[in-house]
C-alpha cells in the first residue's frame, strides 16, 4: 500500500494542469479507487481531493508571482474563470490572487507527501476473518455529519430520541451475526471528509429476507468476508484508535483491503455510564 500510495502522488504531479482519473490510476496499480482514497485521507490526514488542489495551488502561486496572465494561469489549472480560481485560490492561501501577485504573499505551501514504512504493530490487533451471507440491518436511521475524533453529539441526540423500549425491542429482534445492537455507518464519503454526511443506524442485524415492521429502515448488505477487530477500553477512544491502526499497521501488512459497504460496531459490552467498553468493529473488506 506504501507504494501504491507513493506511485499516486507521482501521478498526481504529473495531472496538476488536468483532471486525475483516480480510478483508472487504483485499477492500474491492482486496487481499488474506494480503498486508495480511504487508505490516503486515513495516512496523509487530509482527502486525496484536498491534497490534489493544496499542489495545484502551491504550483500556480509560483506562477502568479510571475508575469503571466491570470485567467491564463487560472484556466492552466483547471478553472474557467479568475473568480472561481481566486476562491481556491484564497481557500489555501488565505489571501487572494491579486493580494499576493502585489504584495508576495502570504503563501502557505502545501509539500510534495512522501509515504514511509515505519517499525510500529508492537500493540497486537485482536482480528479475525468473517465471511458472511447476505443479511439486513434494520433499525432507526439518520442522516449525520462525520466527525472523527470524540463523540458524535448528533449520533448521541439520534439515540437519546428513542424510547428505552425501543432498545430492548430492536434488542431482541437480532437474529445473525453481528449480535446485539449494533452502531452502522453507511453511504460514507470515499475520501471520508470531516464534516460529510453519512447515514447511522442504530439496530440489529437479520438473516437476509427476514420481514421487517414498517417503522424500521433496513440496510441490505451482500454476502462478503469482513475484517473484525475487538477493542477494550474508554469509549470512543479505544475504538476511534483502533480506526486509525487498521490503516496504519493492519492493511499495510496484510493481503485486503477495503470494501465499499458499511462499518459495523457492535458494542459486547460497557461501563453503566458508557466510560469504557468492549466493542468489534467490522469493516467489509476483499482480497488484495
Amino acid at each position: 500500500m506504501i507504494v501504491t500510495l507513493n506511485r499516486v502522488v507521482e501521478v498526481v504531479e504529473e495531472h496538476l494542469a488536468d483532471d486525475l482519473d483516480v480510478a483508472a490510476l487504483a485499477r492500474s496499480l491492482g486496487t481499488t479507487e474506494y480503498h486508495v482514497r480511504r487508505m490516503f485521507s486515513a495516512l496523509a490526514g487530509m482527502p486525496l481531493s484536498e491534497y490534489v488542489r493544496r499542489r495545484r495551488m502551491t504550483v500556480a502561486a509560483a506562477d502568479l508571482l510571475g508575469d503571466g496572465d491570470l485567467l491564463g494561469i487560472a484556466v492552466r489549472y483547471g478553472y474557467g474563470s479568475t473568480e472561481a480560481f481566486g476562491r481556491a485560490f484564497r481557500s489555501v492561501h488565505g489571501a487572494g490572487p491579486a493580494d499576493v501577485r502585489r504584495d508576495g504573499g502570504p503563501l502557505r505551501s502545501q509539500p510534495q507527501l512522501r509515504f514511509r514504512l515505519t517499525v510500529e504493530g508492537n500493540t497486537p490487533m485482536d482480528t479475525r476473518i468473517a465471511e458472511r451471507p447476505a443479511f439486513r440491518l434494520i433499525g432507526h436511521a439518520a442522516r449525520v455529519p462525520l466527525i472523527h475524533e470524540g463523540a458524535n453529539p448528533h449520533i448521541q441526540a439520534h439515540i437519546a430520541g428513542l424510547p428505552a423500549s425501543e432498545h430492548v425491542r430492536l434488542k431482541e429482534l437480532s437474529s445473525t451475526e453481528p449480535a446485539g445492537l449494533l452502531q452502522v455507518s453507511a453511504d460514507v464519503d470515499p475520501d471520508y471528509t470531516e464534516g460529510t454526511e453519512l447515514t447511522y443506524l442504530h439496530g440489529v442485524a437479520v438473516a437476509a429476507g427476514e420481514v421487517v415492521a414498517d417503522d424500521l429502515d433496513v440496510i441490505e448488505v451482500p454476502a462478503g468476508t469482513w475484517a473484525v477487530f475487538r477493542t477494550e477500553g474508554p469509549y470512543p477512544a479505544a475504538l476511534q484508535a483502533a480506526w486509525a491502526a487498521t490503516a496504519t499497521d493492519w492493511f499495510p501488512s496484510n493481503p485486503w483491503r477495503l470494501r465499499p459497504g458499511p462499518s459495523l460496531v457492535a458494542v459486547l459490552d460497557r461501563a453503566p455510564d458508557f466510560s469504557t467498553a468492549t466493542c468489534e468493529l467490522w469493516l467489509p473488506v476483499e482480497r488484495d
